[in-house]
């Protein structure tokens, strides 16, 4: 990873992550998911890493109005983002919930891993393949949402390192991101080691951001890792709109191909 800032010279693009909360502001107490498609159209991403998307609710879709006909990432999606890809982790019998990419750019290839722990909540890491013009090489990315358990955590980060190294090639770029979990922020160390992996935010500014809750942020749980990478202006987007429609405040930042 290499600090710094896009110039005009390179194919540089936007990338932005957020824990969705199911398309519900805090508490549930509103559904959103109008007004954070309208929050992230604004924000100019081009590449959006989401955690908590509901695929399908056959109860909520019943009881809120404007509720999408389709999945909620084909929703937000919809005449910006022309690739999308959803890993579905947890199934219930009301419907099913994941993660979710999006991209204006081509999807040649995505996977769901399954990195569950015993019979604990569901987990999954979504690795997508991304053609980005003008890069040599593809970018790929991996959305993330680590357990709630201290031990599920080192379980799952091992196996996102073990993955790293099975599938992605050496040379090829990398952004890794999510909702760790990881309050005791043990994840810099084992990515760093396992994987080749930096957090943007500690290499740039000396420490990962504060990102829950979202309306008195006292926790480092959403992350943004990097290898192979040119990244510039790391950013927590506090604040409104984006307090009003999730329990976590979003992340976003620069990213180009390292020549």
């Amino acid at each position: 990873m290499v600090a710094g800032s896009c110039s005009g010279r390179e194919a540089c693009i936007r990338l932005l992550t957020l824990n969705m909360h199911k398309g519900f502001s805090a508490w549930r107490r509103r559904f959103v998911l109008h007004e954070l498609r309208e929050a992230i159209r604004l924000s100019g991403a081009d590449v959006v890493l989401l955690q908590e998307v509901l695929g399908a609710h056959r109860e909520l879709s019943t009881r809120w109005e404007r509720w999408p006909d389709q999945g909620q990432y084909e929703f937000l999606a919809d005449t910006v983002w022309s690739a999308y890809a959803y890993g579905k982790n947890a199934v219930y019998p009301e419907g099913h919930h994941g993660n979710a990419v999006l991209s204006k750019f081509p999807i040649t290839h995505f996977r769901n891993h399954d990195v569950s722990v015993a019979d604990e909540e569901k987990r999954g890491l979504l690795h997508c393949v991304l053609d980005v013009p003008g890069w040599a090489r593809p970018l790929h990315v991996i959305c993330v949402h680590l357990g709630l358990s201290e031990a599920q955590r080192r379980e799952q980060l091992q196996r996102l390192c073990a993955m790293v190294g099975d599938e992605i090639p050496a040379k090829d770029p990398l952004a890794v991101a999510g909702d760790f979990n990881d309050w005791r922020q043990r994840a810099h160390a084992v990515l760093a080691d396992g994987a080749g992996l930096r957090e943007v935010f500690v290499a740039a500014l000396g420490r990962a951001p504060r990102t829950f809750p979202v309306w008195l942020p006292l926790l480092r749980l959403d992350r943004i890792y990097a290898r192979n990478l040119k990244v510039a202006r790391p950013q927590v987007l506090h604040g409104r709109p984006w307090s009003r429609l999730s329990d976590h405040a979003p992340l976003t930042l620069e990213l180009a191909a390292v020549s």
